[in-house]
């Protein structure tokens, strides 16, 4: 199942400075987990935020809301889900690309 997930990180700026950077450290390392796994396969910036577009290819959506409650930044973020299925249009989909 794939997954378009927006989130956005809303970081306290009173939050320990230490802090902050043990748990960025930790979501990096999570989230390359992850990708490495394939499970989190695209992960893009959006420009002038602390926000990402990311694609999720999972077998479920339990599978995907344990992956998110699970990232150490989860506590900070706003997350939008939106379920992805195949369009009929798309060339590799349909078997027209030449």
């Amino acid at each position: 199942m794939l997954f378009h997930v927006r989130m956005d990180v809303r970081i306290p700026h009173d939050l320990d400075p230490q802090v902050r950077t043990e748990i960025v450290a930790r979501e990096k390392a999570y989230s390359q987990e992850l990708q490495r796994s394939g499970k989190w396969p695209h992960l893009w910036r959006i420009v002038g935020e602390y926000s990402n577009i990311s694609i999720f290819d999972v077998a479920s959506n339990d599978e995907l809301h344990e992956i998110l409650s699970g990232l150490p930044l989860f506590a900070y973020m706003n997350i939008q889900v939106v379920p992805l299925a195949a369009h009929p249009s798309d060339v590799d989909v349909a078997g027209d690309r030449g």
